[in-house]
């Protein structure tokens, strides 16, 4: 056993084709569809993002999707059900896998759709610019990841958003340590079957205390191939801190736009009661950069995210949007806005358990149908009655305004008649906080001349 030396670019780029030809991922049979998980449609979907960032609602119609190593198709055929109309494009290193993509999303009849066997720096090479491009659980595998965030801009239209990730450094470590070890001992130069059957005679010979069988090592590792190529045995496999990111994609000229899954990044949620937090640290949180935050984030909580999930675009892209935080919309904004439900919030299961909830007076917690919040989302039968109007299509804020004084024609506590003012106060309040976990989007609308 000797000191590792990493491989030359090419050699490794090559290993990791091999890896992905024998072994292409995710390893998901074709019949079993993502196209039910409205989760993860949610997180694929261009809507989604562009909210984030314009605070504007978006069409997919006629959008140009690239999926950056789309591997097995799988998330390819997300993007696909996640952006009706749009058309996807895939890439990816590996013939098997950009093989398996064109079958999968022809099974599923996604025929507005093309795959190439390329590699991130050749993109120019297909001459398209790209609405939204998404780049999952790719980018840790590249040998320069700024030059493929770079590759990736070049083809992003001025408006577009990328989505990109990298395994957290912080949480990623012991399969890193594991990684590193299969390399020293030659595992990784074992065929796929021999490094698998190798590494599980190797940790069942360890004690059960010893941190890399304790901590990383479960009942699933030693019937699931997959999860030990994808984990253990993923060769090219790195981590970054929150601020190496934010680093990479200034190295890039990049702009970060949100965390993907912004809700469980936000710092707050980690106290039990934030007024109990000594004052020179309350203070010092207060003032900390969106990027501060996030770092300390992933120091206190490093345990809670495999990787550091992101949208990023061009620089100032969203400058001219007016997009601001709805607890500083005036009046006259609020009365000029749009109300909509997310499309993927949108089902048949929240439609009846609204129902319910107005029909009774009763609550229910919006986590029962769709999952946003590690707290529960409590909706009453008043709000309730609002957000049915939602589910037929999207709202006037006036109207739901009107609709609360209708159903609410006076205060329960001291029974005054609900003014215009006091409906506006009622409505605004119940709706940031499922704005702010992306149930529901305002939009405000041009002044009509």
């Amino acid at each position: 056993m000797s000191t590792v030396i990493p491989p030359a670019p090419e050699e490794m780029l090559e290993k990791i084709r091999q890896q992905f030809n024998e072994a292409p991922y995710p390893n998901v049979p074709l019949e079993q569809s993502p196209l039910g998980n409205r989760e993860l449609l949610y997180n694929h979907s261009l809507i989604t993002a562009y909210y984030r960032r314009e605070q504007k609602i978006v069409s997919t119609t006629d959008k140009l999707i690239l999926d950056v190593g789309c591997g097995s198709g799988y998330k390819s055929l997300t993007l696909a059900g996640a952006n009706p109309g749009a058309r996807v494009v895939g890439i990816d290193i590996s013939e098997a896998s950009v093989d398996l993509s064109q079958k999968r999303l022809a099974h599923y009849g996604f025929e507005n759709s093309e795959f190439h066997v390329l590699g991130v720096e050749d993109l120019p090479q297909l001459g398209m610019q790209f609405d939204y491009i998404n780049c999952d659980e790719t980018l840790y595998l590249l040998t320069d990841p700024v030059a493929g965030l770079t590759a990736m801009r070049e083809v992003l239209k001025s408006d577009g958003l990328l989505r990109v990730n990298f395994h957290s450094s912080l949480q990623r470590h012991l399969h890193h340590q594991v990684q590193e070890f299969a390399q020293m001992t030659g595992l990784m130069d074992e065929s796929k079957e021999t490094s698998i059957s190798l590494l599980r005679e190797f940790m069942a010979s360890l004690k059960p205390q010893v941190t890399a069988k304790a901590k990383i090592w479960n009942q699933q590792c030693k019937t699931n191939d997959g999860l030990l190529l994808a984990n253990h045995l993923l060769r090219g496999d790195k981590g970054w801190t929150i601020p190496q990111f934010f680093a990479a994609l200034r190295d890039a000229s990049l702009e970060f736009v949100s965390m993907v899954e912004w809700e469980k990044w936000d710092l707050l949620t980690l106290f039990e009661d934030i007024e109990e937090v000594p004052l020179g640290i309350a203070m010092a949180l207060s003032t900390a950069s969106q990027e501060e935050q996030l770092h300390i984030f992933e120091l206190l909580h490093s345990q809670k995210n495999r990787l550091l999930d992101l949208w990023c675009g061009h620089p100032d892209a969203g400058a001219d949007v007016g997009a601001s935080p709805l607890e500083d919309w005036t009046p006259s904004q609020w009365q000029q806005s749009r109300v909509a439900l997310h499309p993927q919030v949108a089902t048949e299961s929240l439609l009846q358990a609204l129902s319910q909830a107005a029909s009774s007076n009763t609550t229910v917690d919006l986590n029962t149908v769709f999952d946003r919040s590690d707290s529960p989302v409590l909706i009453n039968g008043l709000l309730a009655s609002c957000l049915l109007r939602l589910c037929q299509g999207p709202a006037l804020f006036a109207q739901l305004k009107a609709h609360w004084k209708q159903i609410c024609p006076f205060n329960f506590f001291d029974l005054t008649a609900t003014t215009d003012h006091s409906a506006y106060e009622a409505v605004r309040a119940e709706l940031i906080p499922l704005v702010e976990l992306g149930y529901l989007f305002v939009e405000n609308l041009p002044e009509e001349k």
